[in-house]
């Protein structure tokens, strides 16, 4: 894996708007997944990707992005960061590979930032890119409904279920068309984790979507897949393992 770490994205150069490239050690074109981690906006790294050589070693590229988080930050500075990320993506990656389609993704409250940018066009479209663009993402175990911690330091209750126009739901049906997506939650998933994934699906159906969402339940914990001591003995990731075959299907 051939790695280009800390890299500045964001035109404000905070030290948090910094990226890592993580390549396959072999050849110069390949898909492009763009990675937010989790931490609930107020924690996490974009360090910690305990899939990457999962995914290399499968002819994938991976960005993994910081962003700005609470409680320094307010919303919608994170999404802001995110968007930007991916925008610098478009403009820079052909300094380092040929991306064959850029992918975006990220797990638990970077689920919620992809959402964000699949749902509500106007965070990418402030750098003239549509999220048709995308060539498709990947929701781990996203809050569709308004971010528990979004409520929090806007000092409502953070158990409320909102749905508005800082919720990825709000923006279903706007669109006539998304990009494909694999949405991903646990069977034993943060409480209400669950259920609102498969109100998201079901809205996503609803709106006749069914055809550019595929569902992937996985057994456990919350994310529990995408950590460390999720790997195998043979050195895989699960997570990374779902990754990679969902974007070489498009191959």
């Amino acid at each position: 894996m051939r790695s280009f770490c800390d890299i500045q994205y964001g035109k404000l150069g905070h030290a948090m708007q910094k990226l890592d490239i993580h390549l396959p050690d072999e050849g110069n074109e390949f898909p492009v997944f763009v990675y937010f981690h989790g931490g609930g906006i107020e924690g996490g790294d974009k360090a910690a990707v305990y899939f990457a050589d999962t995914v290399t070693t499968r002819g994938i590229g991976l960005v993994s992005v910081n962003y700005r988080m609470y409680p320094e930050a307010k919303y919608p500075e994170f999404i802001e960061d995110c968007a930007e990320s991916v925008a610098w993506t478009f403009e820079n990656i052909e300094k380092y590979c040929k991306p064959n389609g850029i992918f975006v993704g990220g797990s638990s409250a970077g689920g919620y930032l992809s959402m964000m940018l699949c749902f509500d066009r106007s965070w990418l479209g402030k750098y003239g890119i549509s999220p048709l663009d995308i060539a498709g993402y990947i929701h781990d175990a996203g809050q569709p409904t308004v971010h528990f911690n979004v409520l929090e330091y806007g000092n409502e209750d953070s158990r409320r279920i909102i749905v508005d126009e800082r919720a990825p739901l709000y923006h279903i049906g706007v669109d006539e068309k998304y990009s494909p997506m694999l949405i991903i939650v646990s069977d034993f998933d943060m409480q209400n984790r669950f259920e609102q994934t498969m109100l998201l699906v079901s809205t996503l159906e609803h709106f006749g979507h069914k055809e550019d969402v595929q569902l992937k339940i996985m057994k456990g914990k919350h994310c529990a897949y995408i950590f460390k001591n999720a790997i195998d003995k043979n050195g895989n990731n699960p997570f990374g393992v779902l990754v990679a075959n969902y974007i070489n299907s498009f191959n």
